[in-house]
């Protein structure tokens, strides 16, 4: 039975990515992420069925000791905008930091696994019809960005085994998930469920042969107007935009532009089982009387 480590898990696309590998049942899975009160409540279900461990990706002993026995290792971790554009050496930590110790441990301990490495396309900054053979530019990146292309470059020179995912927005089922308004409303955007995310990396695993050595930009069906996403999540809460934009100030916004190669994943592993209009149909069923509380609550703030 093939072993596999998933860094971060017990984020959106972390909790979804270890529900799929269940789902296979071919494989031993270990889980890592911080201990604190919301990691424990998420992965509290898994605990009799996996090997849940807490701790930090800066522990360059832990992360030995972990890399030493997985023949695959998926790593999630990340501090997402904005807070990890507004601290520099967070981002740097997990981001690139984290992702050092897999690698050194990799090619000291076991050379032989393969690592899927979550990067993002909002490296694509003013770049039209992107793809993965656009050239970057780091002076146009903020600190996340630059962490996650330092990751990229890192892997890319020290791994003879990975796959690298530039993951574009990932559709939240909740309001309070700030970089949900980090998104020009006008902006045609690439975005993808956090179900399909998590599928194109248990998919990868069948095909890590394949897609070796190779970056994929993962997007879901189709391109979207990302106001129009908006609207609709707001509207399933009972609110508006009216009452979003008097409450937020975006200083910067979030880039996640339609890729000219975004099929080129889906074509080779058929990761796509997800749609947009169930999306939204979860999303109308989850929030159900709120609508009516959030509504009334939106009368009397905004005004």
């Amino acid at each position: 039975m093939k072993k596999v480590l998933v860094v971060g898990a017990a984020g959106a696309v972390g909790i979804h990515t270890v529900k799929y590998l269940l789902s296979e049942g071919k494989y031993e899975i270990t889980i890592l992420d911080l201990k604190n009160k919301k990691s424990f409540n998420r992965l509290k279900r898994f605990r009799k069925r996996v090997n849940i461990l807490y701790g930090d990706v800066t522990d360059r002993i832990l992360i030995e000791a972990l890399v030493k026995d997985h023949d695959y290792i998926i790593y999630l971790a990340s501090a997402m905008p904005p807070l990890g554009n507004m601290k520099k050496g967070l981002a740097y930590a997990i981001d690139y930091g984290g992702c050092e110790n897999v690698v050194r441990a990799i090619n000291y301990y076991n050379p032989k696994c393969h690592l899927f490495y979550a990067s993002t396309t909002s490296l694509y900054k003013n770049i039209k019809n992107p793809s993965v053979k656009s050239k970057i530019t780091l002076d146009k990146l903020d600190y996340f960005e630059q962490a996650k292309l330092d990751a990229e470059n890192l892997i890319k020179s020290k791994l003879k085994n990975y796959t690298i995912y530039r993951i574009p927005l990932v559709l939240s089922d909740s309001l309070y998930e700030t970089f949900m308004y980090h998104g020009k409303r006008n902006d045609l955007m690439d975005v993808v469920t956090k179900e399909d995310c998590a599928y194109a990396f248990v998919k990868g695993i069948k095909y890590s042969d394949e897609l070796n050595r190779k970056t994929f930009n993962v997007a879901g069906e189709i391109p979207v107007v990302y106001g129009n996403v908006l609207d609709r999540l707001l509207e399933y809460n009972g609110l508006s935009f009216k009452y979003v934009s008097s409450r937020l100030f975006l200083e910067k916004d979030y880039v996640s532009p339609v890729c000219s190669d975004r099929d080129e994943l889906e074509n080779i592993i058929h990761f796509r089982n997800d749609s947009l209009a169930q999306y939204y149909k979860r999303i109308k069923q989850k929030r159900g009387n709120k609508r009516k509380i959030n509504r009334l609550l939106a009368k009397v703030l905004v005004k």
